[in-house]
């Protein structure tokens, strides 16, 4: 073997030295994050005209190919997580699935130029669902990886961290805008080879990249398997269900590994105690079998570390769920949006239509100049307030977005219903295919919401997600992240049906082909309504929830010391 190859191969290994971290690492972790993601929106962005136009798919099927595609990637990113947390790490699982990635490129270029046309759409699929694998092991450790660079004991990486999420994000949107715009424009009017061959480019430059980083990263191997820590600790608070914890208050295993001696307590960091889901901590009192025992049973006797990680995962789901409307609401921005916006002026200048589609490029636009005043200005403005380093707490900052998601959605339902009404007035309710004499640039205020709303929702959920699960589970934590995107949209799928076969029984369709008589603006309202539910629910789990803390070191997340509580 080479000098080179030998050195490559110790670089790969695990562990590794301590490595600079910081910036210095993340930067090159950005390159290959912003790759994929430039890749993705060049192909989803657009793949429906491919299926329909060049595959010659119907319409309908079409939509269920990419709906089912998109939601069998969010299932991969799970299996992705479980993979890097429990086997490979997450440098070695990004190495690998980004590789997959490539290849997955490289067939989607080969499907549309030199394979047969009969191959041509089976080879296709193969190449979808190739990416979906790699999609799914390289999305839900990339973040964490970088986020991993900056060191939690450092005050000063600590405070660095809550803004290189910030910056992470808007890389991935400029990476995802210029994409939508650029290689959208290229596939319709010059080359679909041509096209899909940039976003294999990019994908090589972006693994390079990430490769030219190798010694500067702070890597860690696999810390375990997540669900045998999570099941250890639920079998052994379930049979010591009977023991009563305050009359064995001080026989509790504070510390240890699968496989300790008890009372042999090695060097790491603690996670305090906390009040909550109480019926957990019986898992790690110290009962007459595990006394008279040298050796720790995993499934009888767990640690208080064990015991806390897996309430933070639990403390988890509820903040999940409150989040799925936040995520049924962005849907619409690639299906109902564009629908209101066919039917309306599009024009731009004597020669040019403005495509209802690029109107979500001002999303994405918001986006690329609202976060630098928020990391710059808003954020220092409110840190004088509120004395929090981020400025807002995590779980305030997702409110916030929460709350303008449903104002979202009672704008967007006004603005339906002023489009309408000038139907109504110029007598085009029964033309479908007629312009409506309205502005596309009415639908301005509900794009402009939606960006704003991404920036704190969005933005907050990947940070909390990463600081709030523990370190073991990290990758599984994103992973839960990115299935709040596919489940979000199950969600609206399921809320359309309903709402159709419900209106349906007065013989009035809420959501018809032709938006002049339909009932659009209804439709929203019931979304609104859904949102302002879920903010609710959300502020009032919220105000309960109590922050990851590690004995001896304040958490950036508390808000109150006294009771380790945040408020929104």
């Amino acid at each position: 073997m080479t000098e080179n190859g030998q050195e490559l191969l110790t670089n790969l290994s695990i562990p590794q030295k301590p490595s600079r971290g910081g910036w210095n690492a993340a930067i090159f972790i950005i390159f290959v994050e912003a790759a994929e993601r430039f890749a993705y929106y060049g192909l989803s962005s657009n793949l429906i005209m491919y299926l329909t136009n060049y595959l010659h798919q119907p319409t309908a099927i079409a939509a269920k190919n990419i709906n089912t595609w998109v939601g069998v990637s969010s299932l991969f990113a799970l299996l992705g997580a479980i993979v890097a947390d429990s086997f490979l790490g997450r440098f070695k699982t990004i190495i690998f699935s980004t590789s997959i990635y490539f290849m997955g490129m490289v067939l989607l270029c080969l499907s549309v130029s030199i394979v047969p046309i009969h191959y041509r759409e089976a080879v296709f699929f193969i190449a979808l669902y190739t990416l979906s694998v790699g999609e799914g092991g390289h999305k839900p450790c990339v973040q964490t990886f970088a986020a991993d660079q900056f060191d939690e004991d450092t005050p000063e990486q600590k405070k660095t961290k809550s803004s290189f999420f910030n910056w992470w994000f808007l890389a991935i949107v400029l990476a995802g805008t210029s994409s939508t715009l650029v290689v959208v424009y290229i596939q319709d009017n010059v080359s679909w080879v041509i096209g899909f061959g940039m976003l294999t480019a990019v994908i090589a430059a972006g693994l390079l990249l990430f490769l030219l980083g190798i010694k500067r990263y702070r890597k860690e191997g696999p810390l375990g398997s997540t669900f045998t820590t999570v099941a250890q600790v639920f079998v052994a608070a379930a049979r010591k269900w009977r023991l009563n914890e305050k009359l064995h208050c001080d026989v509790l295993y504070k510390d240890g590994r699968s496989g300790d001696h008890i009372g042999v307590q090695p060097k790491h960091k603690t996670l305090a105690r906390t009040k909550q889901l109480r019926f957990l901590d019986k898992a790690m009192i110290i009962d007459d079998l595990d006394a008279s025992s040298n050796i720790r049973n995993a499934w009888r006797l767990c640690s208080l570390n064990q015991v806390e990680e897996v309430k933070l995962f639990l403390r988890l789901i509820p903040i999940w769920l409150c989040c799925l409307m936040f995520f049924a609401v962005i849907s619409q921005l690639h299906t109902f949006f564009i629908k209101q916006g066919s039917t309306m002026i599009r024009s731009i200048g004597p020669h040019f239509q403005l495509p209802p589609a690029s109107l979500q490029a001002v999303v994405g636009i918001t986006m690329i100049i609202a976060i630098p005043i928020y990391d710059q200005i808003l954020v220092p403005t409110v840190r004088k307030f509120t004395g929090h380093p981020a400025g807002l707490t995590v779980l305030q900052r997702i409110g916030v977005g929460l709350f303008l998601s449903t104002v979202n959605m009672v704008v967007s339902a006004l603005v339906e219903a002023k489009r309408v009404s000038v139907a109504r007035e110029h007598n085009l309710l029964d033309n479908p295919k007629a312009i409506v004499p309205m502005s596309i640039w009415g639908l301005l205020p509900q794009y402009l919401i939606m960006g704003l709303s991404n920036i704190f929702t969005v933005i907050g959920l990947q940070e909390l997600f990463y600081d709030q699960m523990p370190d073991a589970m990290r990758s599984l934590g994103a992973a839960g992240y990115i299935s709040l995107v596919g489940v979000g949209n199950f969600v609206s799928t399921f809320i359309i049906s309903a709402v159709q076969a419900i209106t349906s029984r007065s013989g009035e369709k809420w959501l018809e082909d032709n938006l002049n008589l339909a009932h659009l603006d209804y439709f929203y309202w019931v979304l609104a309504g859904l949102s302002a539910l879920s903010l609710g629910v959300y502020v009032r789990i919220a105000m309960g929830f109590v922050y990851k803390k590690v004995e001896g070191v304040e958490t950036s997340g508390e808000v109150e010391a006294s009771t380790n509580r945040s408020t929104v």
